[in-house]
């Protein structure tokens, strides 16, 4: 067995392999987002994370398909729909069909959409440093690049 095998799984007495589930990946990524969401939650609370990363997306690009929106903040077709509905519903992203293709609906910042982002990128900057704040400036960047890595 490898040894970064071994940390997660161990020999037991019984020569069964023990499953520790504090040292898996996925429960250790769910635990860190949990807490981040947390530290989200608790500074914006007028937006769910996905529906300030559809905003932010939005504010990089200008405009785009509703498709391509969901696959740059990953998202599902339907999540990403729903997300859009309720923006749309606040005045906060306007949606049309595109002119060459009636199918494609195009998703973009209303007025008001671009001054919350505006009012919330600084806040969302403060969310991330205090998500890594336990860490050093070295293992955030460590963290950020290996967590790309895997994405």
């Amino acid at each position: 067995m490898a040894d970064n095998d071994s940390q997660a799984v161990s020999d037991r007495e019984d020569g069964i392999y023990a499953y520790r589930l504090q040292e898996q990946v996925g429960h250790i990524l769910r635990k860190a987002h949990q807490r981040h969401v947390a530290i989200f939650s608790s500074q914006i609370s007028e937006l769910t994370p996905p529906q300030f990363a559809a905003l932010a997306k939005l504010g990089d690009l200008g405009e785009c398909s509703q498709n391509q929106l969901g696959q740059l903040v990953a998202m599902d077709a339907a999540t990403v729909k729903g997300v859009v509905d309720r923006l749309k519903l606040r005045g906060l992203v306007a949606v049309a069909e595109d002119n060459e293709d009636r199918r494609r609906i195009v998703v973009s910042l209303t007025p008001v959409g671009r001054d919350m982002l505006a009012r919330l990128v600084p806040v969302a900057s403060k969310i991330t440093s205090d998500t890594l704040q336990p860490l050093t400036k070295r293992e955030s960047q460590a963290l950020l690049r290996l967590l790309s890595k895997i994405s």
